[in-house]
């Protein structure tokens, strides 16, 4: 008659220990989560603490422009990169990317020229030339700035899960915003710019007491050479 012998192993007291915890943090998770215990914190809340640095002035510069208009704009970048011998699965990546932003319209008060003001003796009437508007760069809105799809190859995600994305969302962002610039030359904001400029101006200088005020955009007009007009006087003279 043969004895079986059998072999009982016990789990150690550390094991248990382990277990107890990892299954009672799991047990406060699950509850936290399903707002069982609305009287007990959430040990596992994530909380987000701030330790930035002061902000450096690093400098000043006057302003001499009138922003006279502003214009908001959005528009869809969609960028597809992919290697010329392998398919899109295996490497290639797809993104459309909205953007949204702003380009500000203004007139450079600071480069006006010692002769592009004129006032009459009596001083109600005044002539002033100006140059034309100047489109600002475009500032980008990142918060309402988001991806809207990406589709990516093999490679990419291995690419992707082992590093970061931060090149690609900065050319998104840098496209985005030169789209936004291209398309901004192409509106009425420079004429708007003026528009308000001139508005502003002449009720500026009419509650001084002008009771006339001319406002002109553009370089000023370049006098005829001497030469060229007495040439040109002299035919008729004979």
């Amino acid at each position: 008659m043969e004895t079986q012998q059998i072999t009982v192993t016990r789990t150690p007291l550390w094991a248990k220990i382990i277990i107890g915890v990892v299954g009672l943090g799991l047990l406060f998770f699950l509850l936290g989560r399903a707002d069982l215990l609305p009287g007990i914190p959430n040990p596992f809340e994530e909380k987000t603490t701030d330790r930035s640095g002061p902000v450096l002035l690093k400098s000043i510069q006057d302003m001499n422009r009138f922003e006279g208009a502003s214009g908001n704009f959005e528009v869809v970048v969609d960028l597809d990169k992919d290697a010329k011998f392998l398919p899109d699965v295996v490497r290639g990546k797809r993104t459309l990317y909205v953007g949204a932003g702003s380009v500000d319209a203004y007139v450079d008060l600071g480069s006006i020229g010692d002769n592009a003001v004129t006032v009459s003796d009596d001083r109600k009437s005044a002539s002033i030339r100006l140059p034309h508007a100047a489109l600002e760069r475009t500032s980008l809105d990142t918060k309402h700035s988001y991806v809207v799809s990406q589709q990516r190859g093999l490679f990419d995600r291995i690419g992707d899960f082992f590093g970061s994305d931060t090149g690609n969302m900065q050319q998104m962002n840098e496209l985005a915003a030169q789209k936004i610039q291209d398309a901004a030359k192409q509106t009425e904001l420079g004429t708007r710019a003026e528009t308000n400029t001139r508005s502003m101006l002449s009720q500026m200088l009419t509650s001084l007491g002008f009771t006339t005020v001319t406002v002109t955009f553009g370089p000023p007009p370049t006098a005829a050479p001497t030469g060229s007009a007495s040439a040109s006087a002299s035919p008729s003279a004979s």
